[in-house]
């Protein structure tokens, strides 16, 4: 039990690295909490500077990919552990402590941490995802409907660690419950 919550709280505090929020201070001296989604993630930073945008993007993407990579070191084999630190990464991107809990969507995040757990159907997503940017140009729609897939793909693809697929489900949830303003517009 204390290898889950170690992993959960590594997750956590690599998660709530608000890089986007950094970023945009250093750079612009603005807080991107006040413009566009009025959120901390790629998506919004990049409405500022693309460049910007990109970085974070992949400082995002690191926070999750560390968390694993962590837990993996630290627990060799232990699929839960790693399993936690990917799931607490996307919620303390969500809610990171360092910003009132008002965090980004979990979207980069959450690749990154699922990158390595499940590569094939992240790979998989990724590719729907940039489809579907490509059809419609709307990059919520694209994240949301590559996020409710992860679950089902790593279900179909990974039906022997039904933990990840719980996990990537409950990230699901929480990724697609921040985007509910994106579903009523």
């Amino acid at each position: 039990m204390d290898h889950i919550l170690l992993s959960a709280a590594i997750g956590y505090f690599l998660g709530s690295i608000p890089f986007g929020y950094l970023l945009v201070r250093i750079f612009h001296g603005e807080d991107i909490r006040q413009t566009g989604s009025r959120n901390i993630g790629a998506t919004n930073v990049s409405r500022t500077s693309l460049a910007l945008g990109i970085i974070t993007l992949l400082f995002d993407a690191s926070k999750g990919l560390g968390a694993v990579l962590l837990a993996r070191f630290l627990f060799p084999g232990n699929t839960t552990a790693a399993g936690a630190a990917a799931l607490f990464a996307v919620v303390g991107h969500i809610f990171p402590v360092w910003l009132k809990f008002r965090g980004g969507k979990g979207v980069a995040t959450g690749l990154g941490s699922f990158i390595l757990l499940t590569p094939k159907p992240v790979v998989i997503c990724i590719a729907i995802f940039l489809a579907l940017v490509a059809l419609f140009r709307y990059v919520s729609l694209a994240s949301m409907t590559a996020v409710a897939l992860l679950p089902i793909l790593i279900f179909m693809l990974h039906a022997r660690q039904p933990e990840i697929a719980l996990v990537a489900l409950l990230a699901a949830a929480l990724i697609l419950i921040q985007h509910r303003g994106n579903m009523g517009r």
